[in-house]
């Protein structure tokens, strides 16, 4: 029975907004039903892995995140913001076909760092992962959401590609996440103060988790202009921001927003473990708005693109939206979302540290930061490696080439040729079809073998015509003069 995995939960009582205490024993393996999990990240959730890349050395800041699942999960998406830079989104809808996502990414650059998808792309087509399509291909469907961040490093050409999708999915594991300005998060900025990257996560009982993970970009700000306090800590758990006070008086002096930068944006991902169908994994994106509504003020305004993807990992019979059966546990799976991601929001304000002249919030009220021992915790823990020119230079070889197979070769009784290595440019290649090769026009190389020499007799042709024509430009002019 479908709801019997979700007996605690449907005896739970709501002690406070999105949180959900039950009853009986949880498993060793878990925590406490209402707390954090181990990592208090979006890794909690059973079946995702988080990978992040940034540069923040000029004229760079910005980066990529990329939240990853092994196995192919159900997922859907709600986007409220006037100005969205998303990717695949409508695949995501509970009317179309797609049958899940491999990866989300959350990425800078606006609407250039979409390419670098093509990298996660490509780093999940080499693992064979993805929609099968013919015979042993795979599309790999990885829908993202990017925040504006162009020229806040210096050159605003100096943006996220598919190079850096391709290390940001070489990054991923199960681990913890590192938070602040950090990859997707790297050049974020919101109510004058530095965004970035947040995670939270809750176990709601029996082996259930939510988690979400936030990049804090938005027109709007985090901060309550009456105390400057950061209006997403009150949905704290527990000791999670021990040590946070309200800032001194003489400190509170908010910056005010009416001078920000008009292209803005906040995106996220919130995740469950519980099985949900298509639609209510798009019911549960579009709650989770509700706690961008509870940490930052405004939300979602024109300048804007604010994005919630929602991703269910668990496996069996679904939860379905139009199952009064289902009803008490959805709502409390959904209300742990969106207050996941108000923690979320306020644990990436509270990591970012200063850069440049956009000042952290830690360092405009440091009185309210001061006791807060978690900080170097929450911005050291967790892989994100920076994108450097070796690590480019790598991924970019990694990309470059895509073998194509030839046509399979009549069974004339000869043994066929074995196949090259995928990347080896030799005379092998000629043997089994032809390389594709990125460049700047995105189109094939030079094809090898027969093709080859066609073209170079080509070119002979082309030349001899042109001395036979200046033969002709010489005998004309010969008989002119004479």
């Amino acid at each position: 029975m479908k709801s019997s995995r979700f007996a605690a939960l449907a005896a739970a009582a709501l002690v406070c907004p999105g949180l959900v205490l039950v009853s009986g024993s949880p498993a060793s393996a878990n925590p406490a039903a209402g707390a954090p999990g181990a990592h208090n990240a979006i890794t909690d959730v059973p079946g995702i892995q988080v990978g992040q890349v940034q540069s923040d050395i000029a004229p760079y800041l910005t980066g990529t995140s990329v939240v990853y699942m092994p196995q192919m999960s159900v997922a859907s998406v709600d986007q409220r913001g006037g100005a969205p830079a998303t990717k695949e989104t409508d695949l995501l809808s509970p009317l179309n076909s797609n049958p899940g996502v491999n990866a989300i990414q959350l990425g800078g650059s606006s609407m250039y760092g979409l390419s670098a998808t093509n990298g996660i792309i490509r780093w999940l087509e080499d693992r064979g992962e993805g929609v099968r399509v013919g015979a042993g291909g795979v599309a790999p469907i990885v829908p993202a959401a990017d925040i504006f961040d162009l020229g806040r490093g210096g050159d605003p050409k100096a943006r996220t590609s598919a190079e850096w999708g391709y290390l940001a999915a070489q990054a991923t594991s199960d681990g913890p996440v590192r938070q602040g300005g950090v990859g997707g998060g790297t050049g974020a900025r919101g109510g004058g103060l530095r965004g970035g990257v947040g995670t939270a996560s809750v176990h709601l009982g029996d082996g259930i988790y939510v988690g979400a993970m936030v990049i804090v970009n938005p027109a709007g700000s985090p901060v309550d202009p009456a105390d400057c306090t950061l209006y997403g800590v009150k949905f704290g758990i527990g000791d999670e921001f021990a040590g946070y006070k309200a800032p001194k008086k003489k400190e509170c002096n908010p910056p005010s927003t009416a001078a920000q930068q008009p292209a803005n944006t906040t995106i996220a991902v919130v995740a469950t473990n519980a099985p949900l169908e298509k639609a209510a994994a798009q019911r549960m994106s579009g709650n989770a708005h509700d706690g961008m509504a509870r940490a930052i003020s405004p939300i979602h305004t024109l300048g804007d693109g604010d994005t919630v993807f929602a991703v269910s990992t668990g496996k069996g019979e679904a939860l379905q939206i139009n199952d009064p059966a289902d009803t008490r546990q959805l709502n409390a799976i959904f209300n742990a979302g969106a207050s996941t991601l108000a923690r979320a929001i306020a644990k990436a304000v509270l990591s970012s540290e200063s850069i440049g002249n956009t000042t952290s919030y830690c360092d405009r009220y440091p009185s309210a930061c001061k006791g807060m021992k978690q900080l170097k915790q929450w911005r050291t823990q967790g892989n994100a490696p920076t994108v450097t020119p070796e690590t480019f230079a790598q991924a970019s070889q990694a990309l470059a080439q895509t073998p194509v197979p030839a046509p399979p070769a009549a069974d004339n009784g000869k043994p066929k040729p074995k196949a090259a290595p995928a990347g080896n440019t030799t005379q092998q290649d000629s043997q089994n079809g032809m390389v594709l090769a990125s460049g700047n026009a995105g189109g094939p190389s030079v094809p090898t073998g027969v093709t080859t020499g066609l073209l170079a007799a080509g070119i002979l042709g082309v030349g001899l015509l042109g001395m036979h024509l200046r033969g002709r430009r010489r005998g004309q002019a010969s008989d002119q003069l004479a």
